[in-house]
């Protein structure tokens, strides 16, 4: 089959399901979901797109589909245009020299977050009183997979796009909004997550940082960890126990919205694999919080984080981490690929056709005001396996004769790669979640 421009395709959908359809003998994942509907179309696209036989197993108990939906959404008309508008500005503002990344956490810059803002990409969905675009969700996913596709640094604004803002939104006073959202929006103020703790990990119940009641406010004692950027970042959405445990293990937590800049907190970076240290372990020593700082009511943590997640876990930085690796690998064998590397491409490009249907559905759902945990928690599985696998098979398909920059590319991912199936929740704690919503546990 012709191979010219095989990176170029990657990154055009329409051009994609064309480039599929020749390397990829089994018909493309999108035409079996149209075909066969919802819940069997989801089915047979995992089937070809063999992203496990423990699923398609699972998937084939009647039981199962109680509480699992994907509604098929498309993208509207203006994303198209929004789509374009993205990458000319990228075109402008990206160094041609400087080697992308689409990991979401791999790369931030406070000046790039700030254009970013001034385009009105950041809080795109929020509402126009808050200094919002009042954009759809969906719109809003096509500025994110072209950000990441480009390997555009943003890490800065990330959480507080995601999560911080529509936390707030659903959850935090007037006051909150008012003093917050349009500096998100602006690029001013970045957030950090403050959920894991060092004896924790995903498991959120088991947490022990404590805010106890003082005049005026409360007073905030423990440790977090794994909280990106928080070096950098202004402020912290905590998650704390404001009441002593008890039989029901979700009980008695809140949130509170932590100043990093406080001399009480001491935070203290985790070097990985590559030699950065974007992870942070946070430590709190009789920090007083304002009464004002407490999103939403005390004891409402639980429900409040679980709202979080459906934004956390569900969109394309779960399954794009490794987005560069392909791209480089298409470019890599684009002259005189065998029939092996094409089958490969193809299979690679399957699995992130499916993924992304999935990851616009729960956009969708979310943009019409449900909350797709399961569905979230199941694109983050499949996603962060996918993610895994993507460096460690493309590396064996590949001579020793390899240009540079696809080497480069690869070895980073690769150094990267440990931390894709833990943030957001571990791979165990997902598949507890997933039992649960589909009513096997």
């Amino acid at each position: 089959m012709p191979c010219n421009h095989l990176a170029a395709r990657l990154c055009d959908g329409r051009r994609l399901k064309t480039f599929i359809c020749k390397a990829w003998k089994p018909e493309t994942v999108t035409n079996i979901s149209k075909r066969e509907g919802n819940a069997s179309g989801v089915l047979r696209a995992l089937q070809y797109a063999q992203l496990g036989v423990s699923l398609r197993v699972y998937l084939e108990r009647k039981s199962m589909f109680q509480g699992l939906t994907f509604e098929p959404f498309k993208l509207p008309d203006e994303a198209e245009s929004i789509r374009q508008e993205v990458r000319e500005f990228l075109a402008r503002e990206l160094d041609p020299g400087t080697l992308p990344n689409s990991d979401f956490n791999a790369g931030e810059s406070a000046e790039f977050s700030r254009k970013l803002g001034a385009q009105g990409w950041i809080g795109m969905t929020w509402p126009k009183e808050y200094g919002g675009s009042g954009k759809s969700f969906l719109e809003r996913y096509v500025v994110t997979e072209e950000l990441l596709a480009a390997g555009a640094p943003v890490g800065c604004h990330w959480i507080a796009d995601r999560q911080t803002g529509p936390l707030m939104l659903k959850f935090g006073t007037e006051a909150q909004k008012q003093r917050f959202l349009p500096k998100i929006i602006s690029g001013d103020y970045f957030f950090s997550i403050g959920m894991s703790e060092p004896d924790s990990g995903s498991d959120l119940a088991s947490i022990r940082t404590s805010a106890t009641k003082t005049e005026g406010g409360w007073l905030l004692n423990g440790s977090k960890i794994w909280t990106s950027y928080a070096h950098t970042n202004h402020y912290m959405v905590a998650l704390v126990r404001t009441e002593p445990p008890s039989e029901n293990r979700h009980a008695g937590m809140s949130q509170l919205v932590v100043d990093l800049s406080d001399k009480n907190v001491t935070v203290t970076g985790i070097r990985n694999l590559s030699g950065e240290e974007d992870f942070n372990q946070v430590f709190f020593d009789d920090v007083f919080i304002p009464d004002d700082m407490l999103v939403g009511t005390p004891g409402n943590g639980w429900e409040q984080v679980m709202s979080e997640l459906g934004y956390e876990r569900s969109g394309p930085e779960r399954f794009l981490s490794a987005f560069r690796v392909i791209v480089e690998f298409a470019r890599e064998i684009e002259s005189n690929p065998s029939d092996e590397q094409l089958v490969l491409l193809g299979r690679l490009a399957s699995h992130l056709i499916t993924l992304r249907r999935m990851s616009i559905s729960v956009a969708g759902m979310l943009g019409a005001g449900k909350l797709p945990l399961t569905e979230a928690a199941l694109i983050k599985d499949l996603g962060n396996s996918y993610e895994r696998m993507v460096p460690e098979i493309v590396r064996l398909a590949v001579s020793g004769n390899s240009s540079q920059r696809f080497v480069d590319t690869l070895n980073e991912c690769i150094l990267h790669a440990p931390s894709f199936t833990l943030r957001g929740g571990t791979r165990e704690v997902l598949k507890g979640v997933i039992a649960r919503g589909l009513g096997l546990r």
